[in-house]
C-alpha cells in the first residue's frame, strides 16, 4: 500500500467548509488515525496527502484540504485558493457538509459542484455529524435520507450520490466507501504502459544506463514500473547499458518486438539498434500512458520557431537532487540551444507546483511525469494549449534533437493517424 507511487494511485480530493469534519472522515475511510483532528478550525492549513487502499479501487490517496471558507486576513485567502488547486488535479471528488450548520456550507457546496462539473470529475457529497442531529443510534436510515434531500437535494444535480454519514460513530462509512468506488470505478488504468507494443510472450530490451542519477542499487521509477508492466503482460525483457546492446542483441535467437531506452541515449542507441527493429523511449512510453502523445508531438514542431530571448519553462513532476550532468537543468538547455542556434532563457518548476500564469514562456517541457497522476499531466497539457503555449515532453523532444523523431514515433503511427 505504502510504496504504490503516487501516480499510480487514484487521487480523492476532499473538499469543504472548516470543522466541517474532513480529516475525521480520512481517519474514518481509512480505518486509523492518518489526519490531526481538532475542535479548532482551521487545524488544516494545507494540503495534506494520505495513502491508503482502498478495494476494489486499489491504491488511492486522499487529500485532506483547508476549509473553503477560510477568512483569516492574509493568509485565509492563500488556503482557499490552494484548497481549491488541488480540486481539478483530483480524479474523484468528497464534498463534505456539516449536518448543524448544512445552510451556512451551501454556498462552499455550490463551488465544489460547479468546479468538479467544469472539469468532469466524479463527485460524491458526504453530510457528516448526523449523530448530532439524530442522536439514537436506531434512527432508521430512510428518516435521515429523507431529512438530508430537503435541504440539500435541490441543489444537487442529478444522480451525484448524497451520504448521511457520521465520522465519529462510523455510521454510513461504508456506504461513503461503496459511492466513491462506484463512482471511481471507471478511473483505474485500463491500458497498459507497453500495450500494443510488446505482445504476451513478446520480447523487449530495456536500455538503462547507469550514471550519477541512477544512485548504486535502485533504478528510476519508469524503468521499474515498465519492467513490471511487461510481466504482468507476459513479456520477456532484458536489461542492458547502452554498451551492452550490441552483445545482447547479436545474442537473441530473434529480433526483439522493441528496444526501450532511456532518452539520454538515444544517439547511441538508435545507432546500435537495427532499423527494421521498432525503437522508443520510457519518456515517450509514458507520453502516451499518462499525457498525450499528439500534443507533444505537435508541440515539439513548435520549437522550430524560437526566438532569440524566448523563455522556456522545464516542468519536472519530482524534486531529485540536482546533478552535474542534470536532463532537466543541464542537457535539454545544452540540447535544445544546440538544435535551435538560438539564445534561450530556461526557468524550472518541481514537484507539484506548475505555474498559474504561463504567459511568461514561449514553451514547455514536461517530464515523463512518473510520479503525478495521469489528470494532472494532462491538465497541465490542457491549460497550455489553452493559451496557444507549445508542451512537448523530455523523449519527444530528445528524439527531435537527434533526428530520430519520425524512427522513434513509428510503433505508434497508426494512433498518431501517421501513414
Amino acid at each position: 500500500m505504502q510504496t504504490t507511487p503516487r501516480g499510480e494511485r487514484i487521487q480523492i480530493g476532499i473538499f469543504g467548509n472548516r470543522n466541517a469534519g474532513k480529516s475525521s472522515l480520512i481517519n474514518a475511510l481509512a480505518g486509523q488515525a492518518l489526519a490531526i483532528v481538532s475542535e479548532k478550525p482551521g487545524t488544516t492549513t494545507d494540503p495534506v496527502s494520505k495513502a491508503m487502499e482502498l478495494l476494489p479501487l486499489g491504491p488511492v490517496t486522499l487529500v485532506d484540504t483547508a476549509g473553503l471558507d477560510d477568512d483569516e486576513p492574509g493568509l485565509g485567502g492563500v488556503r482557499v485558493r490552494r484548497s481549491l488547486d488541488e480540486l481539478p488535479k483530483s480524479d474523484l471528488v468528497l464534498a463534505v457538509l456539516d449536518a448543524t450548520r448544512i445552510d451556512a456550507d451551501a454556498p462552499g457546496l455550490s463551488e465544489i459542484i460547479r468546479r468538479a462539473q467544469e472539469h468532469g470529475i466524479p463527485l460524491v457529497i458526504a453530510i457528516n455529524k448526523i449523530d448530532l442531529v439524530f442522536p439514537a443510534a436506531d434512527t432508521p436510515l430512510q428518516r435521515i435520507m429523507s431529512w438530508a434531500e430537503e435541504r440539500v437535494g435541490d441543489r444537487l444535480p442529478a444522480k451525484i450520490p448524497l451520504i448521511p454519514l457520521s465520522a465519529q460513530t462510523g455510521r454510513g462509512i461504508v456506504q461513503c466507501k461503496e459511492a466513491l468506488i462506484e463512482a471511481g470505478r471507471h478511473l483505474a488504468h485500463e491500458s497498459s504502459i507497453t500495450e500494443g507494443l510488446i505482445p504476451p510472450g513478446g520480447m523487449a530490451v530495456l536500455v538503462m544506463p547507469i550514471d550519477s542519477a541512477a544512485p548504486k542499487g535502485r533504478l528510476i521509477l519508469p524503468q521499474v514500473q515498465v519492467m513490471r508492466d511487461l510481466l504482468d503482460r507476459g513479456a520477456l525483457f532484458a536489461g542492458v547499458v547502452p554498451e551492452t546492446l550490441g552483445i545482447c542483441l547479436a545474442s537473441l535467437s530473434h529480433p526483439p518486438d522493441c528496444v526501450i531506452t532511456d532518452s539520454q541515449a538515444f544517439e547511441a542507441v538508435a545507432a546500435i539498434t537495427p532499423e527494421s527493429v521498432p525503437l522508443t523511449s520510457f519518456s515517450i512510453l509514458f507520453a502516451r500512458y499518462k499525457g498525450d502523445l499528439a500534443a507533444y508531438v505537435e508541440g515539439v514542431r513548435a520549437l522550430e520557431t524560437l526566438r532569440d530571448g524566448d523563455r522556456i519553462l522545464i516542468a519536472e513532476s519530482c524534486t531529485h537532487h540536482v546533478q552535474c550532468d542534470d536532463i532537466g537543468t543541464v542537457k535539454i538547455p545544452r540540447w535544445l540551444r544546440e538544435k535551435t542556434g538560438r539564445q534561450l532563457v530556461f526557468d524550472k518548476c518541481a514537484g507539484r507546483d506548475f505555474p498559474e500564469d504561463l504567459s511568461p514562456w514561449a514553451a514547455i517541457i514536461q517530464c515523463g511525469g512518473c510520479m503525478v497522476t495521469p489528470r494532472e499531466i494532462r491538465l497541465r497539457i490542457a491549460r497550455a494549449r489553452n493559451k496557444g503555449i507549445p508542451i512537448t515532453n523530455y523523449g519527444v523532444m530528445i528524439a527531435w534533437r537527434f533526428g530520430i523523431l519520425e524512427r522513434v514515433l513509428s510503433p505508434f503511427a497508426a494512433e498518431l493517424g501517421q501513414a
